[in-house]
């Protein structure tokens, strides 16, 4: 998949991506028994409509494998999450992530742990590193 920006997604299209970024690949049937454990209550036929939906907007691929379709994600979370970000910073922030950040920091709960790898990042940032982040 080229660069260009990805198409948007619903909110039950990026549900069931989550499901095949962490259980892919995954037929029909596995998304479905996944979305139900979730206590989301879907039809096969749906999950089956959002699938091809997803194929359709180049976001994950299918082979045809025995008797059913296996899906992949064709798209990183990485790269989903800087797009949806990306839009927000512009719609919200206009472009700055600094206010974001800073909001999150204030409002949102964190652990040791993660706080711990928050101070790790400015240490980095401070001393000229990029902080781990992708261009």
């Amino acid at each position: 998949m080229t660069r260009r920006e990805l198409k948007d997604l619903g909110a039950a299209e990026l549900e069931v991506l989550k499901v095949l970024w962490d259980r892919e690949p995954a037929t029909v049937r596995d998304v479905l028994n996944a979305l139900h454990s979730q206590g989301r209550d879907l039809a096969y036929t749906t999950v089956q409509t959002l699938l091809t939906r997803l194929e359709s907007k180049g976001v994950v691929s299918s082979n045809k494998s025995g008797l059913a379709f296996v899906y992949k994600s064709a798209v990183s979370r990485e790269r989903i999450a800087k797009q949806r970000l990306t839009r927000l910073l512009h719609q919200l922030y206009d472009g700055a992530a600094a206010p974001l950040v800073l909001h999150l920091m204030e409002t949102e709960e964190f652990s040791q742990k993660e706080i711990s790898e928050l101070h790790s990042l400015i240490d980095r940032l401070d001393r000229g590193g990029d902080g781990g982040t992708t261009k």
